[in-house]
């Protein structure tokens, strides 16, 4: 039987040990020093996020969702992640779907015990009707969290891809997925605080996920936020800067641009390099699947 505290992530670290007894500086150097291990640790596992990578893209062509879900920290930053995808990339807000143990109120609170409750996923992802064109990724630390392997074991009897995402070696709760992502992270700072450099992993690991996802179906064009949603004064600033930096054109000028395109930077741009307007220009885009590049670049459209 495993024995939680054979978990990496329950060990003490060597490195602060007496940690109590440093002052305030070399409690904060030993800590940067750890977190700069984390990014070592999540390299040697991009090989397995580039097969999950390929399963989101997979799913969201094919009309499913990505769901991320888990208790605690780990199910603070899948939400986070997925609510930040609609206002970056302009994409609905149910191609990512945050789901966290307790509800939104563990959000905000710890709800003791939450995570243990096997039956609350099963009652928490019925109302999606998952299918085999949907990808829940469970993510939990230790890999202890009953109400993430029951919400994979849901997932794969609906036919969902299903990615067990931990950070250690192994989880302490097994079951079948189509992928495990383990990054290991070690020992903590403080043995067992998995909010530190697990959570840093685990954050990095989302952003890879969905960010890769988004710039492989043309959400990116360059390194430039083309598809953000200009909801507020920053986002049509910026948005006014990609269609400049894109066009050539003036601010003024991208600024009415971006205006008649309805706030779509894309449509904007379109509008502008393919002299046409916002009905063409939409055209355009649509049949290129969104992807400006093939748009801009290409001869025929």
């Amino acid at each position: 039987m495993n024995k939680r505290e054979t978990l990496n992530t329950e060990q003490q670290n060597i490195n602060s040990e007496s940690i109590d007894e440093f002052p305030i500086s070399k409690i904060l150097e030993t800590i940067n020093l750890e977190d700069q291990t984390v990014a070592s640790a999540v390299e040697k596992i991009l090989p397995d996020i580039e097969v999950v990578v390929s399963y989101a893209k997979e799913s969201l062509i094919n009309g499913g969702r990505v769901f991320y879900v888990g208790a605690g920290t780990s199910g603070r930053l899948g939400v986070l992640d997925a609510s930040e995808c609609p206002p970056t990339y302009s994409v609905p807000n149910d191609w990512f779907i945050g789901l966290i143990a307790g509800g939104d109120k563990a959000l905000r609170k710890s709800i003791e015990g939450a995570e243990d409750d096997p039956l609350q996923a099963e009652k928490d992802l019925e109302m999606y009707d998952l299918n085999k064109n949907d990808l829940l990724i469970g993510i939990s630390c230790s890999g202890a969290a009953k109400y993430v392997i029951s919400a994979l074991n849901y997932a794969k009897k609906k036919s969902a891809k299903t990615v067990y995402l931990i950070t250690n070696p192994a989880p302490y709760l097994s079951t079948s997925v189509d992928k495990v992502i383990a990054a290991d992270t070690g020992p903590e700072i403080v043995a067992g605080s998995t909010r530190m450099k697990a959570g840093t992993a685990t954050k990095m690991i989302l952003n890879m996920i969905s960010t890769t996802t988004m710039i492989s179906m043309g959400k990116v064009y360059g390194n430039l936020m083309v598809d953000l949603m200009a909801v507020n004064e920053k986002l049509v600033d910026r948005g006014v800067r990609i269609i400049k930096n894109i066009t050539g054109e003036s601010y003024e000028k991208s600024l009415e641009a971006l205006m008649i395109a309805n706030k779509s930077v894309k449509t904007a741009i379109v509008m502008i390099m393919r002299s046409c307007d916002i009905i063409d220009a939409e055209n355009k885009l649509s049949n290129a699947n969104g992807m400006l590049r093939e748009v801009i670049e290409g001869s025929d459209n």
